[in-house]
């Protein structure tokens, strides 16, 4: 053992100045360097102007994809502040811009409602882009200022100017050695510009892509708010009651907005924002809500005798099948859950959003009695779908099939009890799946075959999906349940790998296997534990040596590495029968080798949106999305 002592002193001890830890630590500000972090740049800077347009001084905002990949967004608010900072003793601008926690949102005069709170979002930006300028327009004179790698690089330059408007126009070209990519993807960019314009009622946002020689446009703006939100949403579906019910309140916790509207669907697509923020999780003001709906309607079912006096009451999952609904709440002093601000905390908004809940659904069932009795009627039919469904659902647990003598299906289990070291592999249709289960290591990776095209669940209620053979199989294979009953903990794999061929039928399996998924298992996709297999769609065999590629390009880069006039043949796989399971296990099963592609769902709004679409009863919304990315398509097979 050394003698010499380690020796640990204040020199040791780093301390990163200005917006050196931004630079350093990037995913704690903005949770990765992949694209989604990209992305967020742009929200950083957008929101501030959403922030001017809730503080009633901003109407317009426009955001340019530049062709260089920089982001320009304008906004008609009041303009950044210019003048000395009292304690800084600095243009206020450059404060803003360089000084982590410096801005107008903690309980100034600046803001009373914001989404912003920690006063990180445009220093970050700053901090993260290789080059920023700034232009402000306020009390008749241009100002302007340059910045590099977070720091400026210009002195805050005065210039007059005729215009008599007022506005922030920020441009930022993000640093390509933090993030992995400086490609800004055009759909991304307007789901999210559309959500905010629904958000705020009367807002005009432009999203504008100079990178094409025919620029992209479109403009959102939403005179009905997110009542134009609720049907936007519900768009390819069909309603149950013509117009979505709308009620609004303002008291001293804030202001509370609802939309809402059942349709003929069995999911639940309940959005909830605080201050313009998509709070995934839920918190304090989702709880109200759901607690008045489920009451609300309760109380009048039983007043209208629509429920027995014997019959139990109607759940919180009854009344909330087939609805759309928006939750918007706004309030002074926002409590989120950590910086990526994902559930609401305050717990005044729980007893608020109730009340007003309360009283405005109960006015409307009240008032509309027609569209009341259909409400209730469709919950009423789904508690009685459920209580059916109840023992199919049993039938799929763990304890009862998978401890007992049979497995589900014709499911290969592995060996190892780890779940955490353990995966299987959904596969389509016997023959591959009997490749498989000869290719693979059976210590780890379990087979389950499934035959044909399961059931599509979006177009099938509970009772339904849970009488299909293969959704149980499934369901039962993966132990976690489904639903309110879902337990991450009881998962038996942490790798559900979806194997399908690579062609037409083969994607639309995929697609029906990730539409269960999404709708009785979202936690499983949330958590990371669903992937798909990338199986080769190509052998070049030149000699006896031979080679695999996954794309077209691939293929194009292993036939230029040939020597001139050497020969080869290519083969084009279309199934995973075609292969041999030696082929199938080094090409799509070796951990070692394989290619796996982790699905997430980065966006839950655009997500339902493609799942209702794609996969639901109405025609039109499949047609319009053929249409539109058709131009996309890079091989057919017919």
């Amino acid at each position: 053992m050394a003698n010499k002592k380690s020796e640990y002193s204040g020199k040791d001890i780093q301390v990163l100045e200005g917006l050196e830890a931004v630079r350093k630590r990037p995913g704690m500000y903005i949770g990765s360097t992949g694209p989604k972090g990209l992305h967020h740049l742009v929200y950083e800077v957008v929101d501030n102007s959403v922030d001017e347009a809730l503080a009633g001084y901003c109407t317009n905002i426009d955001v340019v994809i530049n062709p260089d990949n920089s982001i320009t967004v304008t906004d008609n608010g009041r303009g950044i502040p210019v003048d000395k900072h009292p304690k800084l003793k600095k243009p206020t601008l450059e404060v803003v811009m360089t000084v982590l926690h410096a801005g107008g949102k903690f309980g100034g005069n600046g803001y009373k409602v914001s989404g912003g709170l920690h006063g990180v979002g445009v220093s970050v930006v700053n901090a993260l882009s290789y080059k920023v300028e700034v232009e402000v327009k306020r009390d008749g004179k241009l100002y302007f200022q340059r910045y590099e790698y977070g720091k400026p690089t210009t002195k805050l330059e005065e210039k007059s100017t005729s215009s008599k408007t007022t506005g922030t126009k920020v441009t930022f070209w993000a640093d390509p050695d933090i993030f992995e990519t400086t490609v800004y993807d055009y759909e991304v960019l307007q789901t999210r510009m559309r959500e905010t314009a629904f958000l705020n009622k009367n807002l005009k946002i432009t999203l504008t892509d100079m990178r094409e020689l025919e620029p992209r446009k479109d403009e959102f703006r939403y005179a009905g708010g997110i009542v134009d939100f609720v049907k936007y949403l519900s768009q390819g579906k069909e309603t149950v009651h013509s117009k979505p019910i709308y009620f609004e309140a303002e008291g001293q916790e804030g202001s509370v907005e609802v939309a809402l509207q059942w349709n003929t669907s069995y999911a639940d697509n309940t959005l909830a924002f605080a201050n313009n923020i998509h709070t995934h999780e839920g918190g304090t003001h989702l709880d109200g809500f759901k607690n008045a709906l489920t009451r609300t309607i309760n109380d009048y079912a039983r007043r209208q005798n629509i429920i027995k006096e014997k019959d139990t009451n109607l759940t919180g999952d009854d009344i909330r099948e087939g609805l759309t609904a928006v939750l918007s709440v706004k309030l002074h002093d926002p409590q989120f859950e950590g910086q990526t601000k994902t559930k609401l905390g305050n717990t005044e908004m729980r007893g608020f959003v109730q009340s007003i809940v309360t009283q405005g659904l109960a006015e409307f069932l009240e008032e509309n009695p027609r569209q009341a009795r259909i409400i209730v009627t469709k919950a009423t039919q789904a508690a009685k779908a459920r209580a059916a469904a109840r023992k199919a659902r049993d039938l799929t647990r763990r304890k009862g099939l998978l401890e007992g003598s049979s497995l589900p299906g014709k499911l290969a289990d592995c060996s190892l009890k780890d779940a955490s070291l353990c995966e299987i592999y959904l596969v389509e249709g016997d023959s591959a799946g009997g490749s498989a289960k000869m290719a693979r290591d059976r210590s780890f990776q379990a087979i389950l075959p499934l035959r044909g095209k399961i059931l599509n669940v979006e177009r099938a209620g509970l009772n339904k999906s849970l009488s299909s053979q293969e959704i149980q199989a499934m369901i039962t294979a993966m132990g976690t349940g489904i639903g309110d009953e879902f337990d991450l903990g009881g998962a038996r794999y942490h790798k559900a790998i979806i194997m399908t061929d690579a062609d037409v039928d083969g994607a639309h399996i995929r697609c029906l296997i990730l539409t269960f998924f999404y709708r009785y298992m979202p936690q499983a996709i949330e958590a990371g534990y669903i992937y798909i297999a990338q199986p080769p769609l190509y052998k070049i065999s030149s000699g006896r040596k031979h080679q695999y590629a996954y794309s077209d390009e691939e293929m194009q880069d292993e036939l230029k590495k040939l020597p001139e006039g050497q020969k080869y043949n290519i083969q084009r796989y279309k199934g995973l029968g075609e292969m041999n399971p030696e082929q199938l296990w080094e090409t799509t099963m070796d951990p070692s080798v394989r290619t796996l592609l982790q699905v997430t769902i980065d966006d839950a709004i655009a997500a339902e949106q493609a799942v209702s679409d794609l996969m639901g009863d109405q025609v039109e919304p499949r047609k319009e999305f053929i249409q539109t990315h058709a131009k996309d398509v890079r091989f057919l097979d017919i």
